[in-house]
């Protein structure tokens, strides 16, 4: 198996749409309950490229695997040094190491760019393998707003996280 983790292009997008599409009709991970086509993800991608936001793909043996970006954590302009990630995982190849790459490239690149925090809102607290990896990355828990999402008949936590990037909040921008 070799895992290339490479930035994300619109040759994907058909991939990430399959991928994405497994967990809004299969998990918890995200809150979405139908899933979007490849014209709404590609309008996606697009809006977080033409920012400063990460977003990359692990490919193995030339196969989209999983991917992961940086978005805005929210809209107003005094968050601009903050980002939230994402990180979806084909489901054939959960528990390879491929979120914890995907994730540890993605700090990388938010660091690069000039970001100086990240949050992780991480869909049911049940998420234990995204927990872990976000832990093993050095994101320390920040909270968890229980009973906030209804999805599959059942009420859903999320599961707050962040990390410092770079030098955080000991300097100015």
């Amino acid at each position: 198996m070799t895992l290339l983790i490479r930035p994300t292009n619109a040759a994907d997008i058909p991939a990430i749409t399959r991928i994405y599409a497994h967990a809004v009709t299969h998990g918890t991970a995200t809150f979405e309950l139908k899933p979007p086509d490849e014209a709404e993800m590609l309008r996606r991608f697009d809006k977080l490229r033409a920012g400063p936001f990460p977003y990359v793909v692990a490919e193995i043996d030339g196969a989209v695997a999983g991917y992961a970006y940086a978005g805005a954590f929210r809209e107003r302009p005094a968050y601009r040094f903050t980002v939230e990630d994402s990180i979806y995982i084909a489901p054939q190849m959960y528990r390879r190491g491929i979120g914890r790459a995907l994730l540890t490239r993605l700090i990388a690149d938010s660091e690069a760019a000039g970001f100086r925090q990240m949050i992780a809102v991480i869909g049911d607290s049940a998420q234990a393998a995204s927990i872990a990896v976000h832990r093993a990355c050095g994101f320390k828990d920040a909270g968890v707003f229980a009973a906030v999402g209804y999805k599959f008949g059942r009420w859903l936590d999320t599961v707050q996280m962040q990390r410092t990037l770079g030098e955080g909040s000991t300097t100015k921008p």
